[in-house]
């Protein structure tokens, strides 16, 4: 279960602000979530480790080594492995953080070699690699060519490999919309980085050519549940997966659109023009205009400040991210008294878990 960002944001707020020691702003609260959680991420790791070399209890719930691996499990994930004829090579998914057991045709393990490891083996016929006792040697990402690589030996192989993994947590995210006092108010919508904002009307803002106001009434008032497949919309770009309601006033033109499913792919750019004659009655003697949403930069979710992505790690580490991110808002106000008791209140509460 993820911790709520909403909750741990407030409970950081309230306790700087009870003591008056500054205020950490949503984008900084943001950068220091984001990084607090990458450590305790990967502090799963050493503390699995840690736990494998000792006895552990046998009770239900008391199992160390089983309660780190709960932790890891949300991360744990498989995936198709891309062929690189260019480069003779398989290029593994793009989230991958650490690579897990390399299969082939979904029956038989892949052993992991080192290369040079791999020039002895084809010196023998005993240890040749085969199809079907198939080796791999493994590079990570590089700034020229970012995605992992797997080098698979047969190299008549080049299909049917797949990989088992983890993932890296998704960076966190507090969205917000401001209230009329200027205050940070939380948006619980999730954030998608490619889709349109599930704000009230704000998609309305990117309307860039309204319908010709006429003394034709539209058609309807309010048309619910359009997409970019709805009679009497076109749509040019890739995304998909948007639902929204279009809202006309008694002259025809649109007052309102409201996006209830922020779908993904969407790219500045991209437009979605609304025919005149399908959505005004008489549009086509009133100017025939149809009205067209031009999508910019603030048109998308990453463009903005709105929608939220919650903590992916387990919710029993919530005390030590709320620690953490103390110990990281120290520096941001610049009051090392903060640092300090965070760091220590982090440090004893990690020494009582593993104690």
């Amino acid at each position: 279960m993820a911790i709520d960002v909403n909750e741990v944001y407030k409970t950081v707020l309230l306790i700087l602000n009870k003591e008056q020691r500054g205020y950490i702003t949503p984008d900084e609260f943001n950068k220091t979530g984001t990084q607090v959680q990458l450590e305790i991420f990967e502090k799963y790791f050493e503390d699995l480790n840690q736990n494998l070399r000792v006895r552990q209890d046998e009770t239900e719930y008391a199992d160390r080594v089983k309660n780190v691996d709960d932790k890891i499990s949300i991360f744990k994930t498989q995936g198709v492995c891309t062929f690189d004829s260019a480069r003779k090579l398989f290029t593994t998914p793009s989230d991958v953080h650490r690579i897990g057991t390399v299969i082939y045709k979904d029956s038989i393990e892949v052993e992991r070699v080192q290369r040079n490891d791999l020039l002895y083996l084809k010196l023998s016929p005993l240890t040749k690699p085969s199809t079907s006792f198939p080796v791999y040697s493994y590079q990570d990402k590089l700034t020229t060519t970012p995605d992992p690589k797997i080098y698979v030996e047969p190299t008549t192989i080049q299909s049917d490999i797949s990989t088992t993994y983890i993932r890296k947590p998704n960076n966190v995210r507090f969205g917000f919309t401001t209230g009329s006092l200027g205050q940070y108010l939380y948006d619980n919508n999730i954030y998608t980085a490619t889709g349109l904002p599930v704000v009230d009307n704000y998609l309305f803002q990117s309307l860039t050519t309204n319908f010709v106001a006429t003394a034709n009434e539209p058609t309807s008032i309010t048309f619910s549940g359009l997409t970019v497949a709805s009679n009497g919309v076109v749509y040019e770009g890739n995304g998909t997966g948007i639902k929204f309601t279009l809202t006309m006033a008694v002259d025809g033109t649109i007052i309102g659109i409201n996006v209830q499913s922020p779908g993904s792919g969407f790219a500045v750019g991209d437009t979605i023009t609304f025919n005149s004659t399908i959505f005004q009655a008489g549009g086509g003697s009133g100017g025939g205009t149809n009205a067209v949403v031009t999508i910019s930069a603030t048109s998308i979710y990453s463009g903005t400040p709105f929608g939220s992505t919650q903590f992916e790690i387990d919710n029993t580490d919530q005390t030590e991210t709320v620690l953490n991110i103390l110990k990281y808002s120290g520096i941001v106000i610049r009051d090392p008294q903060i640092i300090q008791s965070a760091q220590q209140m982090a440090m004893t509460e990690d020494q009582n878990e593993k104690s």
